[in-house]
């Protein structure tokens, strides 16, 4: 018998549709039921063996989920947990897939019941691709990744236990952290990285595009993502992104004075230092 029933997933796109497809390849749920908002894409996830059923009603779709997990945009998360908080069983885990954690699970406890509240934990899986869409969804994507998992004061122990467990069915290793501490750590190692991709593509002149190599393509990657997703991204983390960018300009600022200086040793000494740190993480 399947370690779960019925798992709904709010969002059935690169990150829920993956989360889906793996769930039904390591047979871990019954049932997994699709919620969206559009017919057109829950089809796609049918199509593509991410669901067993799909739902519009939000409200039908998590009734009987032991765990819910929403993957829609930051900007709906808070009132979608929220819905789905007032909509599911007593015993039911539910969670989210945010790329930001502070504001979201402040928000959830500003809205929610308090009673609720002990059911729902922050989590965001360290895993994705600048394509979107469960036409791009992997069984695989988690496997091997990191999700950090943000409970709060109002979190129940055991519902942390219930989420970390989860995570880990899926291959996925878990790290516990509080919400604000996240967001300044992805604030660096997330969300800098897509704006430096973009402002690098900005900084490109467009008759020099036929020249780019891999270390352009590469570096500028994740500029291709959804604007519009990472735009409410960039919203919801504000005070740690404007730190982390701080951070930035120091070191291009150095790394300038260094070529306008001539002084190669300096420069080299740099390139130098960031490699031996990219060299530790090995791939």
């Amino acid at each position: 018998m399947p370690p779960f029933q019925n798992i709904a997933i709010v969002g059935v796109g690169l990150i829920g549709g993956s989360i889906g497809l793996a769930l039904r390849k390591r047979g871990l749920a019954a049932e997994v039921i699709g919620i969206g908002r559009r017919q057109s894409s829950l089809e796609k996830a049918l199509a593509c063996g991410a669901i067993d059923r799909a739902e519009l009603d939000m409200k039908q779709g998590v009734a009987s989920a032991d765990v819910v997990i929403v993957a829609s945009p930051v900007a709906s998360v808070v009132d979608h947990v929220c819905l789905a908080l007032a909509s599911v069983g007593s015993q039911a885990l539910v969670t989210d897939v945010g790329s930001t954690k502070a504001t979201i699970c402040a928000g959830i406890e500003k809205q929610a019941e308090q009673a609720s509240l002990q059911q729902f934990v922050g989590s965001h899986p360290l895993a994705g691709d600048h394509r979107t869409g469960p036409e791009n969804a992997r069984a695989d994507l988690l496997d091997g990744k990191t999700v950090v998992v943000t409970p709060t004061k109002n979190t129940s122990s055991s519902i942390a236990a219930r989420a970390e467990t989860f995570w880990e069915s899926l291959g996925a290793r878990v790290v516990q952290m509080p919400p604000d501490a996240h967001d300044e750590a992805l604030a660096a190692t997330s969300h800098l990285p897509h704006l430096v991709a973009s402002a690098l593509v900005a900084a490109t002149p467009d008759e020099w595009l036929s020249l780019v190599a891999t270390g352009w393509t590469d570096t500028t990657r994740v500029a291709a993502a959804d604007p519009e997703l990472w735009t409410q991204i960039f919203s919801q983390n504000q005070t740690a992104l404007l730190g982390a960018l701080d951070r930035l300009v120091e070191q291009i600022d150095h790394l300038r004075e260094g070529i306008s200086a001539e002084n190669w040793s300096q420069i080299q000494d740099a390139l130098q230092k960031a490699k031996r740190t990219r060299d530790t993480l090995g791939n």
